[in-house]
């Protein structure tokens, strides 16, 4: 792994969104995934990446 986070590929951080999401750490991988589709020059991939990863305090429902 590399030292620098600018250094980071969009690829790079859709892998530790993977293993954020595997680890249960739904909020951790939506971040990584914004990340992802930032560094992504395409709008679509950067909208499925988006739609993959959704922001999980709007998706979260509470349990009694």
């Amino acid at each position: 792994m590399t030292r620098d986070p600018a250094d980071l590929t969009a690829a790079d951080h859709l892998d530790a969104a993977r293993e954020m999401t595997a680890a249960n750490r739904p909020f951790l991988a939506h971040l990584l995934a914004e990340e992802a589709a930032r560094r992504t020059t395409d709008p679509a991939t950067a909208a499925g990446i988006r739609a993959a990863y959704p922001d999980p305090t709007t998706t979260r429902t509470e349990t009694d």
